[in-house]
């Protein structure tokens, strides 16, 4: 893969609001993740040595590639109104409020948790992740929708801390 092919899959990535992207070629591999503002691009030095080795919008021995900002859509909920902790999802799937479809929700706003307890349940390759509760507090928002697909590290609960 050469520097315009890297470019114009970086655009590509940036314009899909992806957050994490891991491509194998032979013996080339790229792994492009967006965290905050920034798209962060890092090829293993063992990969190859012919390869360059691609880091925060750089190529080393080579001309500069042009940084590219994620998309708005791709960015973090706005935190400077956080009154709580939030929840996140630990891994990439299907939201579930409830253990079946029939059963009520593990939680709605007001409700009163505690450290270990249910929340929901993230879906991943036909296995049911039960996520809990890494503190104690009220839940004040649920910020996804039952059956919505979720990304790793996407804010799923805000709770205020007791």
């Amino acid at each position: 893969m050469d520097l315009k092919q890297i470019k114009s899959l970086l655009t590509l990535i940036a314009e899909s609001g992806v957050n994490e992207v891991y491509i194998e070629e032979g013996d080339f591999k790229i792994k492009v993740k967006i965290k905050s503002d920034t798209v962060q691009h890092v090829l293993p030095a063992s990969v190859n040595t012919s390869v360059p080795t691609v880091e925060y919008g750089q190529v080393q021995n080579q001309a500069p590639v042009q940084q590219t900002p994620a998309p708005a859509s791709a960015q973090a909920p706005q935190e400077s109104k956080k009154s709580g902790d939030f929840v996140k999802s630990p891994i990439v799937g299907t939201f579930y409020a409830s253990p079946s479809p029939d059963a009520k929700p593990f939680i709605s706003v007001g409700d009163v948790v505690a450290k270990g307890d249910p929340l929901c349940i993230i879906e991943a390759m036909k296995i049911m992740n039960e996520i809990e509760s890494e503190v104690s507090g009220t839940i004040t928002k649920i910020l996804v929708k039952n059956g919505q697909p979720v990304e790793y590290d996407q804010p799923l609960f805000e709770i205020d801390p007791a």
